[in-house]
């Protein structure tokens, strides 16, 4: 008797965990929302140069976005059932695939980098960062780097919870992602 009232408490416990695919969508309209206005804040530095509180807003947003793929990866790695359907895996891979923004937001932070300063003096024209001592390069680069764990941590979590069929799709989605953050990284370095 004890034991079955035990198994009941656990099982409890387990499903309490437990994500939907519901939730999983709901992560990625989140994650969604987080780059929409990441991508403002990139677009809103003109490549002429900016200003502090445009920084400021930039980074903040980009900091925001982390802790929203963080959720989606651990509601994916919860997920049930696992693996998915095949209509839940298909429905989540169209909205990770709608989520196409991060290539562009990251080709327009690359862009921008002789805005933020470019250590070894090649950008002749000081701009608001480089005046407040502020070192923007190293910042943008960490940030990144924790961007594309955390981005890979979800885009891996869901790979191992999709149907066979689909991995390839997933697959190719990082695939893609990954190669956009290391150009990203690697101009930052």
């Amino acid at each position: 008797m004890r034991f079955s009232g035990v198994f009941v408490l656990a099982s409890l416990v387990i499903s309490s965990f437990a994500s939907t695919a519901a939730d999983v969508k709901a992560d990625i309209v989140g994650i969604s929302a987080k780059l929409t206005i990441l991508d403002n804040a990139t677009y809103a530095i003109p490549l002429s140069g900016g200003t502090l509180p445009q920084f400021l807003a930039f980074y903040s947003s980009l900091l925001t976005v982390i802790p929203a793929w963080n959720k989606g990866a651990a509601d994916i790695g919860n997920v049930s059932p696992n693996p998915l359907s095949l209509v839940d895996a298909r429905a989540i891979l169209e909205c990770v695939d709608a989520v196409d923004t991060i290539p562009r937001i990251l080709d327009s932070i690359v862009a921008r980098k002789k805005i933020f300063g470019i250590p070894d003096g090649v950008v002749t024209q000081k701009n608001i960062f480089s005046t407040r001592h502020i070192p923007t390069i190293p910042l943008i680069k960490m940030e990144l780097v924790n961007l594309k764990a955390a981005t890979q941590n979800f885009q891996i979590a869901l790979i191992q919870v999709v149907p066979t069929s689909l991995v390839p799709e997933a697959t190719a989605i990082k695939t893609i992602t990954d190669a956009a953050f290391d150009a990203a990284i690697a101009f930052y370095s």
